[in-house]
C-alpha cells in the first residue's frame, strides 16, 4: 500500500497498480495537488498519448485504465474533480470494447446506506441486466467471491431486451454453468417504460429482508435511491458506484 502523505498530514493509502509509470503518476499528481497546481488527466497521459487512446488500442489500454482507476481513487481521497478521468475511461472501454471483460466492480463497490457494515445472515443480488450487462465481472467479483446462492439472484428483462441480447446473455452464462432463465429468479416482464427495474424493487419489497447483504446493481440513480428507501437498516446495501 502507497501512504498518501502530503505537508506531513496523512490522507490514506491505496494500492498501486502493477504498471510501468504507477509509481512515477502518483508521486506527480501528489506533487501537483500539494502546489495546488492544476489536477486533470494531462498529468498522467501526455496529450499525444490522449488522442492516441480514442482509437481502438491493441492489448485494450489496460495499464492506461489501471492508472486512470488510481488517479480516480487518489480524487476520491483528496476529493479533486476527476470527470475527466471518467470520461477517459468510459471511451476507453467503450472503443475497445472492454466493459464485459475487465470491469474492475471490486473498487467501484460501496456500501450505500450506512457508515460500515453491520452484522448480515444472507446475501442478495438484485441484478438489472439491462442496464448491466457485464456478465464475467459480476460472477468474478460478487456471485463467487461472496457466495451468493442462485435462489437469491433476481434478474428481470423486458421483451425488447430479450429479443436483442438473450443469446449473448445465455452465451456467457453457460461459461460459468448457468442458464438465464433458469438458474435464477428470472422474470420476462411486459411492454413498459422501467418494467424490469419496477419487478426487481417488488422483489426486494416482497423479500422484506433483514440482516441482509444486498447488492443492486444498476447504473439508473432513481432505481438506487427507491432501493434505498425500501431498505430495512439492519441491511448492508451495495451498489456500483462511478
Amino acid at each position: 500500500m502507497q501512504k498518501i502523505i502530503i505537508h506531513k498530514k496523512y490522507y490514506g493509502s491505496i494500492e498501486l497498480p502493477d504498471t510501468k509509470h504507477a509509481k512515477a503518476i502518483f508521486f506527480r499528481v501528489i506533487t501537483a495537488f500539494a502546489k495546488k497546481q492544476a489536477l486533470n488527466i494531462n498529468l498522467l497521459f501526455r496529450p499525444a498519448k490522449i488522442k492516441s487512446l480514442s482509437n481502438y488500442q491493441k492489448g485494450g489500454s489496460i495499464n492506461e485504465l489501471l492508472e486512470l482507476e488510481m488517479y480516480m481513487e487518489i480524487g476520491e481521497i483528496l476529493k479533486f474533480d476527476t470527470s475527466d478521468a471518467y470520461k477517459l475511461r468510459d471511451s476507453i472501454e467503450s472503443i475497445n470494447d472492454l466493459a464485459h471483460t475487465h470491469f474492475n466492480i471490486k473498487k467501484r463497490l460501496q456500501l450505500f446506506n450506512k457508515e460500515q457494515a453491520s452484522q448480515s445472515q444472507n446475501t442478495y443480488l438484485f441484478w438489472d441486466i439491462e442496464n448491466f450487462s457485464n456478465i464475467g465481472p459480476m460472477f468474478n467479483d460478487i456471485i463467487e467471491p461472496f457466495e451468493i446462492d442462485d435462489d437469491n439472484i433476481y434478474l428481470a428483462a423486458n421483451p425488447d431486451s430479450l429479443y436483442l441480447y438473450k443469446d449473448a446473455w445465455e452465451s456467457e452464462f453457460y461459461d460459468y454453468g448457468k442458464r438465464l432463465t433458469s438458474s435464477f429468479n428470472f422474470t420476462k416482464c411486459d411492454h413498459g417504460k422501467n418494467v424490469a427495474d419496477d419487478v426487481l424493487l417488488n422483489n426486494f419489497k416482497d423479500l422484506n429482508l433483514q440482516k441482509s447483504d444486498i447488492f443492486i446493481i444498476t447504473y439508473d440513480r432513481e432505481l438506487k435511491e427507491l432501493f434505498l428507501e425500501a431498505c430495512h437498516e439492519s441491511n448492508n446495501l451495495y451498489i456500483v458506484g462511478k
